[in-house]
């Protein structure tokens, strides 16, 4: 399963669904201003793949240095190949 997110982490949409993929056991790519989840300990327990759109970290000025955990970063093209591979996809929050 695969949950994508696009809201902030301040926000109740972007808490719901990090909370919903960490209880489905999902991968979760991030999108849009959900790449700030990446800065902080907000990932924790999340026992899935972290993906995050790799255009989106750039505009916002993350680097690899402010990130603290593994993220995996994709393209456009990775994103919709991930979207069409995964069995079930659960988004935008």
């Amino acid at each position: 399963m695969l949950v994508i997110v696009k809201s902030a982490p301040d926000t109740p949409e972007g808490t719901r669904g990090m909370t919903m993929a960490k209880e489905m056991g999902a991968n979760v790519v991030m999108i849009q201003n959900a790449v700030y989840f990446a800065l902080k300990d907000r990932l924790e327990g999340l026992p899935g793949i972290v993906y995050a759109l790799e255009d989106d970290l750039r505009l916002r000025g993350l680097n690899n240095n402010d990130l603290k955990r593994d993220i995996r970063r994709l393209d456009y093209d990775d994103f919709i190949d991930l979207m069409v591979e995964d069995d079930r996809v659960i988004g935008i929050f």
